[in-house]
């Protein structure tokens, strides 16, 4: 191990809380656009073949009488895309729709009175300082794009659909149409999903650590390609593919060698 040659000081973020939630977000009612809408009301059932989180919005409160604790309070936007039979003769049309969901959390964020300037420059700008930050930790959102459990064709969707106008513009705009029409549809769909997200809060901190040498990197830059098949060779046998992954070890081993030992049939 190389001698330790100094402590130095660095500043980063350091996670005070975090959270890990698995939520079953059920009867959620999907927005269309006003031509994604007509396709829904002209269909008789629907399948849900893709769903992706397109985007979060995250804001951090202090909790009143609770001095350290902070409320985190998530809207996450969720873009769907069905599969609309209209006909049972006729192919699907494809539709997108906008769900949405609110989640809070409460988390520990440490405490800190401080107003934080910077000599960083606000960009497009003519050399003009930045605002100071607050003193609130900064909330971080981590999720996988949900799993679609179950969706519904409702033939009455009064008082299901969300708001057409609450839109935010740069949500709106991922899709091709517009969402302010009327908003008492003939039908609705209503879906289900699994969502998994990390949550956390984090503080800039000073922390010490050692220090050996500086980082120089060891690898030569090359523009040079490998052959495709000498790079396959390169890559082990995926066992645990074909075999269970509670296999003895010793058993797996001798596997692995007469897999990597036969030969095909044109040898």
């Amino acid at each position: 191990m190389p001698e330790i040659k100094e402590a130095v000081c660095v500043d980063l973020k350091r996670v005070y809380d975090s959270c890990a939630d698995k939520d079953c977000i059920s009867d959620v009612g999907v927005l269309f656009t006003a031509v994604g809408q007509q396709v829904i009301n002209n269909s008789s059932t629907v399948k849900c073949r893709e769903c992706e989180v397109l985007n979060c919005f995250v804001d951090v409160e202090e909790v009143p009488f609770n001095r350290g604790f902070y409320s985190v309070d998530i809207t996450y936007f969720f873009k769907l895309t069905f599969d609309a039979y209209q006909s049972p003769v006729a192919p699907p049309v494809s539709v997108e729709g906008l769900a949405s969901f609110d989640k809070k959390a409460i988390l520990y964020g440490s405490d800190g009175r401080v107003k934080t300037f910077s000599s960083e420059f606000a960009s497009e700008e003519f050399d003009e300082q930045l605002l100071a930050s607050n003193t609130n930790p900064i909330a971080k959102v981590q999720c996988v794009d949900p799993i679609c459990m179950d969706v519904k064709l409702c033939k009455n969707g009064k008082g299901i659909i969300p708001v057409c106008n609450g839109v935010p513009s740069h949500v709106a705009k991922q899709f091709q149409g517009c969402f302010e029409h009327e908003c008492t549809p003939e039908k609705a769909v209503i879906v289900t999903l699994g969502l998994f997200s990390i949550v956390q809060l984090e503080r800039d901190v000073q922390i010490l650590i050692p220090a050996y040498e500086f980082a120089v990197p060891c690898k030569q830059c090359s523009c040079e390609t490998d052959d495709p098949c000498d790079a396959f060779k390169k890559i082990k046998f995926p066992l645990d593919e074909f075999f269970p992954p509670n296999i003895d070890g010793k058993i797996k081993a001798e596997l692995s060698k007469e897999i990597m030992g036969c030969k095909t049939c044109g040898d």
